[in-house]
């Protein structure tokens, strides 16, 4: 005989073989003890999960001779018959090849006739969203009004393409993805069914990489046996199977990332690439571990949600302490794009390293997120103080250096009050003004005008109102240069470009003329970037 896939070897044939499904396995079993059976079910859940196989299951109990408890015997004619493939009371249809209205006229005359054995004919319609609607309105009278020999089981991943018009005649069920230690633990009983040597470890990854799904499992545990054939199954061999890598990488990755080391980072990449290991595979993964991360930094009781072991959640938990709930965000989306990207790319490592720069260096990335993070850099710089070195001036004398230092300022004498005529020539002024101050400042300043508006103000115009918050505390400095330019006293006011335009609309019922409005943000933080002066944050 032929070899038979570990999940079709080892699909169950009775309910208490079904994984992860007890509530509604209890319910099935109930109805056929009450014969309180329905004439239409729909089985909705992900793939994997034993929608078919308890369609199947339940076929065989409705029309077994010796059910017990609700369950089939497993041993009279019609039982075995229907585990090997013979009963005509079973009519298994796939709805994604036979989805049109003659497909479903077919099975609207077959209903008529009586099973020749048992008590009911079971149509399962698979992946029965995938019915066209002509078939849906074909299906609909009959699926109502059954002959009373007839059950209808409809299974689908996708029940929200379902017409409520059918839903509305059905039982729903809803099948839920198996948990990683539910599906552990029915592998290794398969395994010591099977005398295969398999590793704890290795069978827990292969359940945590199934993602619910129990057919999952069980194929991949399948190739892993076929790669090492006759031999025990460690971790590192169904690794090495998968081109997957140890959960200890993305620790690692991680920190690395959130300390922006993009050497570091190549290194790591060209290890990975250098074992065999699956780019692909790797970013999925990684995507994986930085969801895992994210719900241990933003809720209290991760472990109701995270169905890792109290180990690896630990790790996480320390390692959430020290990267940014707002990096985190940035990363999945970078590395989500990068994991569709990578679907139709021949140059998987290139994406992937692209994609680790624009982390580690986020004054290459021209995007949102990106200039963001540049933004909060600059903030955390600017709360922290930036002192500008500069070089005190040495004059010798007689083979003496003698230091220069400044000299405490003077009292200036009061000056008088600005008028407009006064303050208007300061506006004209400007773009001389903040030629003269520092490094720090003059970038901030780099994109602003001046202006007047009837009132004794003089009005610095930011075409970026963050900045107005960051520079106040030079205010005082800039008051002083103004001051000195026009030699009056004058009233400072920073304003916003849309604050300002609003104000001189009311005064003048008009808006004055503008140049071409573009986004500067990147022009003040490239500015500060390119500053050929060095500083120290204190």
């Amino acid at each position: 005989m032929s070899y038979m896939a570990l999940y079709r070897k080892k699909r169950p044939k009775s309910f208490e073989d079904v994984v992860g499904q007890e509530h509604i396995v209890t319910t099935l079993k109930n109805q056929i003890k009450a014969n309180r059976i329905a004439h239409a079910y729909l089985f909705c859940g992900t793939r994997g999960t034993g929608k078919t196989s308890t369609a199947k299951i339940f076929a065989k109990a409705v029309n077994c001779e010796d059910s017990l408890d609700g369950q089939p015997c497993g041993h009279c004619g019609l039982c075995e018959s229907i585990d090997e493939g013979r009963s005509m009371n079973i009519i298994e249809i796939d709805a994604a090849s036979n989805n049109g209205v003659d497909n479903v006229r077919e099975i609207r005359e077959e209903v008529k006739y009586t099973p020749t054995e048992g008590k009911y004919k079971v149509y399962i319609i698979d992946e029965v969203h995938m019915l066209s609607t002509g078939a849906f309105n074909a299906l609909l009278k009959t699926l109502e009004e059954p002959p009373s020999h007839v059950i209808f089981i409809l299974a689908t991943t996708d029940p929200q393409k379902i017409p409520a018009t059918i839903l509305s005649r059905c039982q729903r069920f809803d099948f839920r993805r198996i948990t990683v230690d539910s599906i552990a633990g029915r592998l290794k009983e398969y395994m010591n069914e099977e005398n295969i040597e398999v590793e704890d470890k290795a069978i827990s990854y292969i359940a945590r990489l199934a993602e619910g799904s129990m057919r999952d499992a069980l194929s991949i545990l399948d190739q892993c046996i076929a790669f090492n054939y006759g031999k025990s199954i460690t971790f590192e061999k169904v690794l090495d199977v998968l081109g997957a890598v140890d959960t200890d990488v993305f620790f690692e990755f991680t920190s690395i990332l959130n300390n922006k080391e993009s050497l570091k980072a190549m290194e790591l990449i060209d290890k990975i690439v250098m074992q065999g290991r699956d780019i692909s595979q790797f970013v999925m993964d990684l995507i994986s571990h930085l969801r895992n991360l994210l719900i241990v930094s933003s809720t209290r009781e991760s472990e109701k949600i995270l169905d890792l072991t109290q180990e690896h959640i630990n790790q996480l938990k320390v390692q959430s302490k020290n990267v940014a709930s707002t990096n985190i965000l940035r990363w999945i989306r970078i590395f989500s794009e990068l994991s569709s990207e990578l679907k139709y790319t021949d140059q998987k490592r290139i994406m992937l390293e692209v994609a680790v720069i624009k982390i580690c260096q986020p004054q290459m990335d021209d995007s949102k997120d990106a200039l963001l993070e540049r933004i909060k850099l600059l903030e955390d710089k600017l709360d922290k103080g930036v002192t500008i070195t500069t070089t005190t001036e040495k004059t010798t004398t007689n083979s003496t250096v003698n230091t220069i230092q400044k000299s405490s300022p003077k009292v200036k004498p009061k000056k008088p009050k600005a008028v407009p005529k006064d303050i208007k020539k300061g506006v004209n002024l400007w773009n001389d003004i903040k030629s003269n101050f520092d490094q720090v400042v003059k970038a901030l300043l780099n994109d602003t005008k001046a202006g007047y508006l009837e009132d004794d103000f003089y009005y610095i115009i930011f075409k970026d109102s963050f900045i107005i918050e960051t520079i106040q505390k030079h205010k005082e400095d800039i008051k002083a240069k103004i001051e000195e330019a026009i030699k009056k006293e004058v009233n400072v006011k920073f304003i916003s470009a849309a604050e300002y335009q609003k104000k001189y609309k009311e005064i003048y019922g008009d808006s004055p003329e503008e140049s071409e409005e573009t986004d500067h943000i990147e022009d003040v933080i490239k500015y500060f970037e390119k500053l050929g002066v060095s500083y120290e944050i204190k």
